[in-house]
């Protein structure tokens, strides 16, 4: 085996990203020399090379057992040994692999109070991933016990925020943790969350201090903890509360025995738990009651039910409630299509038409990322669309996308700053920190497939988007994960024509796209679709 190659004193991690795109683009065309190379670091290694095999080929030729290997000594040489650290820290809880975990708290003690530019700490990593974890086979999925215990006996501070978001979650497992763990407030709606009811009733009984109460009077504190109850299923604790709450607010009885009585009341709270930051700590019973039943009927497909309440209750539509307004509008874009409930809600003159500007909101990324482009012209009575190249791509502009590229073929972009995915905090999510030219090519390539727009999809796979990209909605996958998950059978064929990696993993699942076809969205036909296309691939 040849020499090692010598790592530069201050390496750059993009160059060797691009490194390894380029052996397997060479490996694709022929190149007897890349050819070489690939054979002596992977004998036995069939064509064409994922991406993962490329990369493994150049950190094995500089001397290292893998990439992971390789991209620590990079940051390390950097100066960023608790940057890595960090993101070493995380694979380590998200594999369960406590031994790691240690190794890396005795090395890096500090580990346990490092914050990032954004303020993201080891707490939000143990924190579940997914929005409702109140199953407990999605808990046990989502979270990891272990490493928190672990991190906590360390010295790891356990924020509110990363409690608070236990209990909109709904994970009843790590909240018992932190409470035996002793490092949750006394309060009271954190009792109620528990389900602790005799220390809810003793709360009752005592004095306490502004820390004890949140700062907030005694309904609203009330009404908290009967919320918090509902979402962990404590029905008796949450009745017991709610009666104490309509003993403050009469009115708030009135209107419950009004529609089918208090008993129906709470188990409906029970059964349809908040979605993500559509409800504040002020938000009263009967306002979160309705809007989780305007929510339930946009999941649903209830557009008659939608309609009844934004008129029955038509304070939702002010503009205290504008954020609402967005959210309801972002959950129509992504997944199933609900044109015909952001119509009906435009339709009813909601405070958001007449904010300038108007505030930020995802909707138009979600539209792109989930294929539904059509929505655009009716998001853009709101929103103004971005002029960059992702967006251009999204919506199937042919030549917006070719003023990005010069005669050459080459991406001219100017300050990445003014690209999607830059204004994206979520880029974090799939290692983006850092934005480059390459992450503005994939995702413009990942949103021009999922939206069918395959002659700019060829395009940009000949000016250098990357199939094989780590791109995904949430958390590293691909674009074929996407398409796969999402049912769209067009995106799917297009990728698998143009030599997708059929057998790349996810990072949650380590799963292939075959895999979340058959068990993410139970489409049987979809799997066997990209089973075939697998099998066929392996016969050559």
């Amino acid at each position: 085996m040849s020499a090692a190659r010598e790592l530069p004193a201050r390496p750059s991690l993009d160059s060797l990203r691009k490194q390894a795109k380029k052996l397997a683009r060479d490996a694709a065309a022929g190149n007897d020399t890349a050819v070489a190379r690939i054979h002596t670091q992977l004998p036995g290694t069939t064509l064409p090379l994922s991406n993962r095999d490329a990369q493994l080929v150049v950190a094995r030729e500089y001397g290292f057992a893998g990439w992971p290997d390789l991209t620590a000594e990079v940051q390390k040489r950097l100066g960023r040994g608790l940057e890595w650290a960090a993101s070493q820290a995380k694979v380590a809880i998200h594999d369960d692999d406590h031994d790691r975990l240690q190794a890396l708290l005795r090395e890096f003690p500090e580990l346990v109070s490092w914050r990032n530019e954004h303020g993201e700490t080891l707490s939000s990593a143990i924190a579940p991933y997914a929005l409702d974890v109140s199953d407990p086979a999605r808990e046990r999925t989502y979270t990891r016990p272990a490493a928190a215990e672990m991190l906590i006996d360390a010295g790891l501070v356990v924020e509110r925020e990363t409690w608070e978001y236990l209990i909109h979650t709904g994970a009843a497992g790590m909240l018992q943790l932190l409470a035996r763990k002793d490092v949750l407030p006394r309060t009271l709606p954190v009792l109620a969350a528990l389900g602790d009811e005799d220390a809810v009733r003793a709360w009752f009984s005592g004095s306490h201090s502004r820390d004890e109460t949140d700062g907030f009077d005694e309904h609203i504190l009330i009404c908290r903890a009967m919320m918090n109850a509902c979402r962990f299923r404590h029905a008796g604790v949450a009745m017991w509360l709610l009666d104490r709450a309509i003993a403050l607010d009469p009115d708030l009885g009135h209107r419950i025995d009004r529609w089918e009585g208090r008993e129906a009341f709470i188990d409906f709270l029970i059964k349809h738990p908040a979605s993500w930051a559509t409800e504040g700590p002020e938000t009263t019973p009967w306002q979160a009651f309705v809007i989780r039943q305007l929510t339930s009927a946009l999941d649903h497909d209830e557009l008659l039910a939608f309609r009844r309440w934004l008129e029955e209750e038509p304070w939702v539509l002010r503009e205290s409630f504008v954020n609402l307004q967005i959210k309801w509008i972002e959950r129509a874009t992504y997944g199933k299509d609900r044109v015909r409930f952001i119509t009906t809600l435009l339709e009813h003159n909601p405070a958001l038409l007449g904010t300038q500007p108007p505030p930020q909101s995802w909707a138009i990324t979600y539209a792109l990322s989930y294929g539904n482009a059509h929505l655009v012209p009716l998001l853009t009575r709101i929103w103004p669309l971005p002029n960059d190249l992702p967006h251009a791509a999204g919506i199937g502009d042919a030549a917006a996308v070719a003023r990005w590229f010069d005669a050459a073929g080459k991406a001219v972009l100017g300050p990445l700053e003014q690209h999607y995915p830059a204004t994206d905090p979520k880029r974090n999510d799939l290692g983006w920190s850092a934005l480059t030219a390459q992450h503005v090519l994939d995702v413009a390539l990942a949103w021009a497939v999922l939206n069918r727009h395959f002659e700019i999809a060829s395009f940009l796979l000949e000016r250098g988007a990357n199939i094989d990209t780590n791109w995904g909605t949430h958390e590293p996958a691909s674009i074929l994960h996407e398409a796969a998950i999402q049912g769209n059978e067009p995106a799917v064929r297009f990728l698998i024509d143009h030599g997708a990696d059929l057998t790349m993993e996810d990072y949650r699942y380590r799963s292939n796209a075959e895999g979340w076809a058959r068990y993410g969205s139970n489409d049987e036909p979809m799997a066997e679709l990209l089973a075939a296309a697998a099998a066929n691939r392996r016969q050559g």
